[in-house]
C-alpha cells in the first residue's frame, strides 16, 4: 500500500492535470486535422491515469524519461501548455526550440528528460540517469517509460540487468496499451504478462491497473520509495489503452469498436470524476470552473503557438555541441 496518502486535494489535483492531458490532446488531433502541426503526433488519450498516478508520489527533482507519445508526461512535470503547443508548431517558444517536434519535447527545467523517437532508446538512458543521480549521491529517482513494443529490444534487458546488479534508483514503467503500432501483444509474444520479464533479473516486478489512478499512485509509491532507500529498481507492467491509433495517421482498424468502447466505459478521467463527487469533495460548480480554465489554457496554448516565430536558420547549428564554439562546423 501507499506511505504517500490519497486525500481531497490528490483526487482534486488528479481530475485537474488529467483534463488538461485530454483537452491539450484532443486540441492537438484537431490541429493535425488542419495540417497546422505537421509531422508524426501520437496522441495520450486514455492513458493519463499512468502520469497522473505518477506524480502524486514523486517530488519536482525525480527525473522523467519517455518515448515519443510524451505530450502528457512533459505537461504533468510541468512543462507550461504554451511551451508545449509551440513545440507542435516547430516554433522556437516552444519547449524543445521547434526542433524536436511532437515526439522529442524536452525540458531541463523540470527534469522531464526527453520523448525519444528511437523504441526503446530511452531505457539504458533512464538508468544512466539514476546511476548518475546515485553517483551524486542524491535520493532523487529517474521513471523511465516505454511501449509493450519496447521490451522487445535487446536494450531493455541488457539495462534491467546493469540496474538490478547496481541496485540504480530507477522504475521502469512499461506503459502497456495492448498495441505495438497495429500489432497486438498477442501476435508478439507467447508470454503476454509482460511484468513477468522483469523477474528473470531477480527484480520486483507487477502489473497494474492503469485504468485506476489509485492502483497506479499505490503501485509507484511503493516502487519510489525502494529506489530512495537504496534498493534498487522496479519493473512495472502499467495496462493501459489508447483510445485514439498509433499516431494520427493509423485509423486502427486492427481492433474492435466493442474493445474500445469497453475501455471508454473505464474512462479514467470520469471515473475519477465520480470519485470526487461520490465522496464530496467537489460540486458541479467547482468541475465547471475547472473544465473553464482547462479550455481557456489549452485556447491561450493555440494562440501563443500561432503567434510565435519560427526558428532562424542558424538555429540549425545551435545546441547540436555543448561546446559553443565546436571548431569543426562549417559553413
Amino acid at each position: 500500500m501507499s506511505s504517500t496518502p490519497i486525500t481531497k486535494e490528490t483526487y482534486l489535483e488528479w481530475y485537474k492535470s488529467m483534463l488538461l492531458m485530454r483537452k491539450f490532446e484532443e486540441k492537438a488531433g484537431q490541429l493535425y486535422g488542419q495540417q497546422k502541426i505537421r509531422g508524426f503526433c501520437h496522441l495520450y488519450i486514455g492513458q493519463e491515469a499512468v502520469v497522473a498516478g505518477t506524480m502524486s508520489v514523486i517530488k519536482p527533482e525525480d527525473s522523467l524519461i519517455t518515448a515519443y507519445r510524451d505530450h502528457a508526461h512533459a505537461l504533468a512535470k510541468g512543462v507550461s501548455a504554451n511551451a508545449c503547443m509551440a513545440e507542435l508548431y516547430g516554433k522556437i517558444t516552444g519547449c524543445s526550440k521547434g526542433k524536436g517536434g511532437s515526439m522529442h519535447f524536452f525540458s531541463k527545467e523540470h527534469k522531464f528528460m526527453g520523448g525519444h523517437g528511437i523504441v526503446g532508446g530511452q531505457i539504458p538512458l533512464g538508468a544512466g540517469i539514476a546511476f548518475a543521480e546515485k553517483y551524486l549521491g542524491t535520493d532523487n529517482v529517474n521513471i523511465c517509460y516505454m511501449g509493450d513494443g519496447a521490451v522487445r529490444q535487446g536494450a531493455f534487458n541488457e539495462t534491467l540487468n546493469m540496474a538490478m546488479l547496481w541496485k540504480l534508483p530507477v522504475i521502469f514503467v512499461c506503459e502497456n496499451n495492448g498495441y505495438a503500432m497495429g500489432t497486438s501483444v498477442q501476435r508478439t509474444t507467447n508470454m503476454q504478462d509482460i511484468y513477468k520479464m522483469g523477474l528473470g533479473f531477480d527484480m520486483p516486478s507487477a502489473p497494474v491497473d492503469g485504468m485506476d489512478v489509485v492502483a497506479v499512485h499505490n503501485a509507484m509509491d511503493e516502487a519510489v520509495q525502494r529506489a530512495r532507500a537504496g534498493e534498487g529498481p522496479t519493473f512495472l507492467e502499467i495496462r493501459t489503452y489508447r483510445y485514439k491509433g498509433h499516431s494520427m495517421s493509423d485509423p486502427a482498424k486492427y481492433r474492435t469498436k466493442e474493445e474500445l468502447e469497453a475501455y471508454k466505459d473505464r474512462d479514467p478521467v470520469l471515473s475519477t470524476k465520480h470519485a470526487i463527487l461520490e465522496n464530496n469533495y467537489a460540486d458541479d460548480a467547482w468541475f465547471a470552473e475547472v473544465e473553464a480554465d482547462v479550455k481557456k489554457v489549452v485556447e491561450e496554448s493555440v494562440k501563443f503557438a500561432e503567434e510565435s516565430p519560427y526558428p532562424d536558420a542558424d538555429e540549425l547549428y545551435k545546441d547540436v555541441y555543448v561546446q559553443q564554439d565546436y571548431p569543426f562546423i562549417l559553413d
